[in-house]
């Protein structure tokens, strides 16, 4: 009798929860969240752990024109929605994840922005500069001038188009979301051209095109996304007061890689020169050595060939 007692109380302990759920105080307004068990074209059935299910009508899922309800909503997908009607006349909660969404959504897009979280999202219209997609459910705006690091005129061909986005302005009070996909994209390129430079080797020679001037030194383009400084004081052996005296843009140099501290590209032309004269040094000083060795040799020679043996 005992045991039997001990087994009822492990049963009902073990649907307490479910129990006390089932028997909770709902209200139209509230947000509720339930597991999907059923799926159709007209409606999502869900189960909220309460002694009704509650039903969500395919209209009232998203605002996204392109939703298609077969393809999005699986059994098992867990949902929120607002209650819109304690009764829908068939004994079901009458629920709007649309409702829901216009809460709910906007504190995770606030999230997204806070933490920079990298987004996937379609193009799903196009506007006057710049296109439309859904994120949570909420109509976001793509200026043209975030679309891409290149300039794009014409937003057209990107239609349909899956692109990685950031969130970049959150305004619930105004309805408003604006996302980007060029500052991934910068920070890619970034990390590529970091990249780049991170196996360039300290004292090799590269060469370049004076790309800019500056009263401080010269830039130089050495292709494939990259400029180095030759700074002022090593574009040359003799003191210039401007670049602009020794190096024009578009005029091709030959450089030397003093470093890359920083992800910055430090380059010598003064470097190369130093180094011609301390060749030619060298060659002037190994030919005296040279020619002083022949005179010796030549003046031990001629002592030697004026001397009689007998």
């Amino acid at each position: 009798m005992a045991e039997e007692i001990l087994e009822k109380k492990e049963s009902m302990d073990d649907y307490k929860e479910e129990l006390e759920s089932s028997f909770r105080k709902l209200n139209e307004g509230d947000i509720v969240s339930g597991t999907v068990i059923a799926v159709s074209e007209e409606e999502v059935t869900l189960d909220l752990k309460y002694f009704a299910s509650g039903i969500i009508k395919a209209e009232d899922i998203s605002n996204d024109p392109d939703f298609r309800i077969m393809e999005s909503v699986h059994v098992g997908d867990v949902m929120e929605a607002t209650i819109v009607r304690m009764d829908d006349g068939e004994g079901n909660l009458l629920l709007s994840k649309k409702e829901a969404n216009d809460i709910l959504a906007w504190e995770k897009l606030h999230q997204y922005l806070e933490e920079g979280t990298n987004l996937n999202v379609r193009v799903k219209g196009i506007v006057p500069s710049g296109v439309i997609a859904y994120v949570e459910g909420i109509r976001g705006f793509i200026p043209a001038s975030h679309l891409s690091l290149d300039y794009v005129e014409d937003c057209n061909p990107w239609l349909g188009k899956d692109l990685e986005v950031r969130v970049i302005t959150v305004d619930e009070n105004a309805k408003k979301l604006v996302l980007s996909a060029k500052v991934i994209a910068r920070e890619k390129a970034e990390e590529e051209r970091n990249h780049r430079i991170s196996m360039l080797t300290p004292g090799s020679v590269v060469e370049g095109t004076v790309e800019s001037l500056m009263p401080y030194g010269a830039f130089i383009s050495l292709g494939n996304g990259l400029s180095g400084l030759v700074h002022i004081s090593q574009i040359c052996q003799k003191r210039i007061k401007k670049p602009g005296e020794v190096l024009q843009p578009g005029q091709k140099v030959k450089a030397k890689i003093l470093n890359t501290n920083d992800n910055k590209i430090s380059l010598s032309i003064r470097a190369l020169e130093d180094e011609m004269v301390d060749t030619k040094t060298d060659e002037i000083e190994d030919v005296e050595k040279y020619v002083s060795k022949e005179q010796a040799s030549t003046n031990l020679g001629s002592l030697l060939a004026g001397l009689k043996l007998d």
